[in-house]
């Protein structure tokens, strides 16, 4: 059979199924499918090393021990949360105002998942989908089809072991663009939960289904004249940025340094495996990184400090983390100002808190509106005016990556970061089970309905 006509088949094969598994789940308590939950968690964490291994060995992407942890804080930090919590059945009562709210599937989910991170998300969206009752059907990217089928597998077996009806979980098993754009329009269909390039984020909201889905992200990290510890905030933002090869979108993409800290701070940055890059050098990994039309290079992308260095014909000492470059502008004629999913900072020093603000907004204003800006001071003066920029997550001091994505900070625990109307998303939360479910109120009268013709003074 034809590619695509095949792809087709099996995209209706398994929206079918999934509808199918759906409605054999109806009316499931919560109970039952935190067995499902719990039994998936474990499946999960078992398989974590492995699919690990087929992420990097498949895609070329990141690093295998950073994948490792990725996997295992879905399995088990996000899980551990997620079972702490109600999806489904009554979720609160206000016995004053007499109005209980009832958690309700959707129904079968279109899962995107990117060629990032494909078997951590692949786990997230499935773990999530089956606490709120719903079923999913995953759409791998292309370049990750085989390591996403793997976790989907691993993940319908665990759940199906514990009572699950077959086709709760499923995955396209040979994926195209066609295949993953016929998905999200099957009438079977509820919601489409989409993490991907821009490309893709734009199809899943004009498929004619309800949407959630992710924007870029741009983060721009501000290090104060208050900061605490100049070395520790450098310390933060390496290891963000460097974990995984840069390729989670919450991870730094730019340095905003006071220049009363800035001497402490780039000596600390330097000293702990920043390699600063000259003109030549900069002008190289512009051309390794973006084609002639300014995208980025997916051969680019995940690949080592070291190794760009490579790509670009220059070497770096073996322990350097990131490349920086000192920068005086931010926009699309300055390429390392964009977002990188790489271990690339672009580095600015500016006089005070003010210009460091007014630069974070260019940051985000070049495509990373909604997503995260992460803080280090400790004067809450110097914080506070950081609030009001467009973005979903401040995080402060601590690394935007394991703040974003609610580890280190006290916000959801999630893998899919929403990043709300600034970047044309319906959500800006960190996407949990509880997006994924309509709420009911069963709400009794607590007023007379025939005052409604009173009038009603304002005072």
């Amino acid at each position: 059979m034809d590619a695509d006509l095949a792809g087709l088949a099996d995209v209706r094969e398994k929206a079918r199924a999934a509808r199918r598994a759906f409605l054999a789940l109806e009316g499931a308590d919560q109970d039952t499918l935190d067995r499902f939950v719990r039994a998936m968690a474990v499946a999960g964490t078992r398989a974590a090393e492995e699919l690990a291994r087929l992420a990097v060995d498949e895609t070329g992407y990141g690093v295998y021990e950073h994948k490792i942890h990725k996997n295992r804080y879905n399995t088990g930090f996000v899980a551990r949360w997620m079972l702490e919590r109600r999806a489904v059945g009554v979720l609160w009562v206000d016995e004053e105002a007499r109005v209980t709210a009832v958690g309700a599937p959707m129904g079968v989910i279109a899962g995107i998942i990117p060629v990032t991170n494909p078997t951590s998300t692949a786990l997230f969206k499935c773990l999530a989908a089956v606490k709120s009752g719903n079923a999913i059907v995953l759409a791998p990217h292309p370049r990750a089809a085989r390591c996403t089928l793997r976790a989907a597998e691993i993940m319908a077996s665990a759940a199906v072991a514990a009572g699950a009806p077959e086709g709760l979980i499923s995955c396209l098993t040979d994926p195209t663009l066609a295949s993953t754009h016929e998905l999200m329009r099957r009438e079977e269909i509820a919601l489409v939960l989409a993490t991907g390039g821009p490309g893709m984020v734009r199809a899943a909201y004009s498929s004619g289904k309800p949407t959630i889905a992710v924007g870029a992200g741009n983060v721009p990290a501000y290090v104060g004249a208050s900061v605490a510890d100049p070395a520790e905030a450098a310390e933060m933002i390496l290891t963000s940025k460097s974990f995984d090869n840069g390729t989670a979108c919450v991870a730094e993409q730019s340095v905003v340094v006071v220049e009363a800290v800035a001497d402490a701070f780039l000596a600390a940055f330097e000293q702990r495996g920043a390699h600063w890059m000259n003109e030549p050098q900069q002008a190289a990994l512009v051309r390794t990184l973006f084609d002639e039309r300014g995208a980025l290079r997916p051969a680019a992308v995940g690949q080592s400090a070291v190794r760009l260095a490579e790509l670009s014909g220059f070497t770096v000492p073996t322990r350097t983390r990131v490349l920086a470059a000192r920068l005086d502008r931010v926009g699309l004629d300055a390429p390392l100002s964009r977002e990188i999913l790489g271990p690339v900072l672009s580095v600015y020093r500016v006089p005070d808190a003010a210009a460091g603000w007014a630069r974070c907004r260019e940051v985000l204003a070049l495509d990373g509106e909604g997503h995260t800006c992460a803080v280090h001071a400790a004067d809450p003066e110097e914080i506070a005016p950081f609030g009001t920029l467009p973005a979903g997550r401040i995080v402060v001091n601590t690394p935007a990556l394991f703040g974003g994505m609610g580890f280190s900070c006290e916000v959801d625990p999630s893998f899919q970061l929403g990043t709300g109307t600034w970047s044309g998303s319906i959500c800006s939360d960190n996407v949990t089970p509880l997006h994924l479910i309509n709420i009911k109120r069963i709400a009794h009268e607590v007023r007379p309905w025939r005052t409604v013709y009173d009038p009603v003074e304002i005072a």
